[in-house]
């Protein structure tokens, strides 16, 4: 073996090394978060690392690492590492309401993210194919037209300003009832809403919605948090065992 093909067989390896890495996330306008962990494992390729976040499969996220050299495809000189990567698998992890953990594994794609995503941080992608030896390509997940979607899914994505009365309910690890607080919807459709809530609750935690006008009480996802000019605290929560009836309010 030449030394030429040594030196792709240690890029494409998968190493164990517990090196930092910090993981920005831009995906929500005003609610990007930046997490400080360690890899699992990195190659030229990609990395593994666990998140106390849930990334949604398709975003972009950038990382600094004191990568390896030899690993890299650009920034040789650099003391730390800057590379872009598309998230392929994210796995719910957690032990408990202490320990909340994803798995991620993630795809490089290089030094600068797509045009598209600079206009639209919530974007997802998919890989298209291995450029240069190590680095991914993407193209855009690709999106239905609206006026091409059937009624179901139309009514699936179209949000109603309608203010419901609901319980917001945060679950803890052993899925009881840690907290509870009664409020309103700002908007609300099929597969999720935006509440006024002041509960403690981080993104990636799990939450109820209860309607009892409705008769519903739906596993819900905490996506984003975020305060108006009102100073009023949201949370924007996707529903995750089922839609919201909203025949009973249209």
């Amino acid at each position: 073996m030449n030394a030429e093909s040594e030196k792709d067989n240690r890029r494409i390896a998968r190493f164990s090394l517990g090196l930092p890495v910090s993981v920005e996330s831009r995906a929500v306008e005003g609610d990007g978060w930046n997490e400080i962990t360690r890899l699992n494992d990195v190659s030229a390729f990609g990395a593994g690392f666990n998140l106390k976040h849930s990334v949604k499969c398709g975003r972009l996220v950038q990382m600094t690492i004191p990568m390896p050299r030899q690993m890299r495809c650009y920034d040789f000189t650099e003391p730390q590492y800057r590379v872009w990567g598309l998230v392929r698998s994210c796995v719910n992890k957690e032990k408990s309401a202490a320990d909340k953990q994803h798995a991620v594994g993630v795809a490089f794609i290089g030094k600068t993210p797509p045009k598209s995503y600079l206009d639209d941080p919530a974007k997802l992608f998919e890989i298209s194919h291995c450029a240069d030896g190590s680095m991914w390509s993407l193209v855009e997940r690709p999106t239905e037209s609206e006026k091409d979607l059937p009624p179901e899914d139309r009514r699936r994505r179209s949000r109603f300003a309608i203010p419901t009365n609901i319980i917001v309910e945060k679950i803890d690890a052993d899925g009881n009832i840690a907290a509870s607080e009664p409020t309103v919807t700002e908007n609300l459709s099929l597969s999720g809403a935006a509440v006024f809530s002041t509960l403690d609750v981080e993104i990636g935690e799990f939450v109820r919605v209860v309607s009892n006008q409705y008769d519903v009480s739906i596993i819900s996802v905490v996506r984003a948090k975020r305060y108006s000019q009102d100073g009023i605290p949201r949370l924007h929560v996707e529903f995750v065992d089922r839609f919201f009836p909203l025949e009973g309010i249209e």
